[in-house]
């Protein structure tokens, strides 16, 4: 056998069912001959954001796989594997790499050495006969501990060369293995839970990798303890429950900002609590519990006074256990009132914000199209991402999600027009599920021709492009070019490129038609078509709790 035909094998065995990739890279007929459906982007960048989506949504358990050519096709991919990276997303990445005796010579691109930083294991398979041992590797480290992606270079020179074929005999599937916590540190920290006035549960991504969201509300039950979620880990805790907060990233809806406020005591689990332009920067003077799988995360940006180091899912199975055997039943009845304090707060936020959510005025403001969207789309039934930029911060606030994995939350390292990516992937691992991604204009113009590739593989995807014909965002920090050149305006008929693209598509300006065009929309992916629709907005720059905490 082949090296590129051993690989293929390897991945069937391991699970893998979508190879996205962009040409030239002779691994797509590889995998095709074995039955993993290649799906060929439009650009890398795009590519890796198919994996990626894929694998947020199967929980990493079905591994997202990108393969690309060498060179420029690597280089081409930075930008979406630095994504994957800083969300801690596991995805395989399969470059070819340049002959080995052409490797690292200048201006040679080399994958191994270049993605180093923004990798959790790189390798290259040196010689012919490593190609099992080396994608073992790869495996292993793509199943346990911190997520993220996990990179084999496979040299053109080595590619296709023969092996004997006990290599893929030998191979078996990697088993991954989980740990539990200190049950001493576990007993200690739920004794400072179960003592606070005012605690919070603060959790992030880990909670979803974990499959851990019964046991997280479970123990939000058993304690009466309001959640909170980061913006990676929104949809971990059912946010429709009595004791669900919302989400906070560099914004948040009053639950959340009120509530992280006033708290005294905050468990963060799955959470790496990093400080970060898109992360909720907590008030000073709590008391932190933190529980993560990585040691790297404790201390690093806030003084942990309870740390933990485990599994999520394990970890909140011991702290249930752990209050269970702490709890007085006579004494310990946790806040009664937290419940009804959520409730009027929320209710006294949406109050403050339903004029905008039900605004009449034109051009539509983009909260009119996300409560539309919240009013026709049940969430249980739909997978949503935003982009970066202002259809983040606009939908993430409001936007309930129905369950895990129903909403899918990034912005660590946030490059325009993500959302297309992970959109498609998503819809590959739940095709079941309304797959809908939120981006503005500017995001389009970014990544938008990888419409088509939804459109040309029947990946019935719903893209809500909110188009204000500007980049409202940069209003203050280009406005003296603006005044001179025009800087911050762009424009484009984008309903009309989707429909040129082979999808369905409508261009909506009355605010009254938002409602039924969604559903018309959602009609259009239920029979197959890959949908568009773009709402002329206003130029709408406010947004809930930006940043209020220092």
């Amino acid at each position: 056998m082949k090296v590129l035909d051993v690989i293929a094998h390897i991945l069937k065995k391991e699970g893998v069912e979508y190879l996205s990739a962009y040409p030239t890279t002779a691994l797509i007929e590889s995998t095709a001959e074995v039955g993993i459906k290649p799906i060929i982007c439009r650009q890398e960048r795009v590519g890796v954001g198919i994996a990626d989506g894929y694998a947020r949504v199967t929980n990493g358990n079905s591994p997202g796989v990108f393969a690309m050519q060498n060179g420029p096709g690597a280089e081409n991919a930075f930008a979406g594997v630095a994504t994957a990276y800083s969300d801690a997303v596991p995805i395989l990445l399969l470059p070819l790499g340049h002959p080995r005796e052409r490797d690292g010579v200048f201006p040679q691109f080399s994958s191994v050495r270049s993605f180093s930083d923004i990798t959790k294991f790189v390798e290259q398979i040196s010689t012919a006969s490593q190609v099992g041992e080396t994608m073992r590797r790869a495996f292993a480290r793509l199943k346990m501990g911190r997520p993220g992606p996990v990179m084999v270079e496979i040299p053109s020179d080595i590619a296709d060369t023969e092996v004997d074929a006990s290599i893929l005999e030998n191979y078996r599937p990697v088993k991954a293995t989980l740990s539990k916590a200190d049950s001493g540190a576990v007993q200690f920290a739920a004794r400072a839970l179960l003592n606070a006035k005012s605690p919070i549960i603060y959790a992030g991504q880990g909670v979803l990798y974990a499959d851990a969201s019964e046991e997280l509300v479970e123990l939000a039950e058993l304690l009466q303890v309001p959640v909170m979620t980061t913006l990676a880990g929104k949809s971990a805790f059912p946010e429709k429950h009595p004791l669900a907060l919302g989400s906070g990233s560099s914004v948040m809806n009053g639950c959340v900002y009120h509530f992280l406020r006033q708290a005294d005591v905050v468990f963060g689990i799955g959470t790496s609590f990093t400080k970060h332009s898109m992360t909720t920067t907590i008030p000073s003077g709590k008391v932190f519990i933190h529980a993560t799988n990585d040691p790297i995360d404790i201390d690093k940006d806030y003084y942990t006074d309870y740390p933990i180091i485990g599994d999520a899912k394990l970890v909140l199975q011991q702290f249930i256990e752990a209050c269970k055997d702490l709890q007085n039943p006579s004494t310990d009845q946790g806040n009664s009132n937290v419940v009804g304090e959520i409730a009027a707060v929320r209710k006294a936020c949406l109050k403050e914000w339903t004029p905008k959510l039900t605004s009449d005025e034109v051009p539509i403001t983009p909260y009119r199209v996300i409560w539309e969207f919240m009013n026709n789309v049940d969430p249980g039934e739909a997978i949503v991402t935003h982009d970066s930029g202002s259809p983040r911060d606009q939908l993430m606030p409001f936007y309930q999600s129905g369950g895990p994995r129903t909403y899918l939350g990034w912005g660590k390292s946030h490059g325009l027009g993500t959302g297309l990516g992970l959109n498609i992937g998503a819809k590959l691992a739940a095709p079941d599920k309304f797959v809908v991604n939120f981006m503005g204009d500017a995001a389009f113009g970014m990544t938008g021709l990888d419409f088509e590739t939804a459109a040309r593989n029947s990946i019935p995807i719903l893209t809500i492009v909110l188009n204000n014909s500007t980049m409202a965002i940069e209003t203050t920090h280009m406005a003296r070019s603006h005044e001179l050149y025009g800087t911050r305006d762009i424009g484009g008929n984008y309903a009309d490129m989707a429909l040129a693209m082979g999808g369905w598509a409508e261009r909506v300006d009355d605010p009254a038609d938002v409602g039924p065009a969604i559903l018309r929309a959602r009609k259009a992916t239920e029979d197959g078509q890959a949908a568009l629709l773009e709402f002329i907005t206003s130029e709408e720059t406010a947004f809930s709790y930006r940043r209020p905490f220092s």
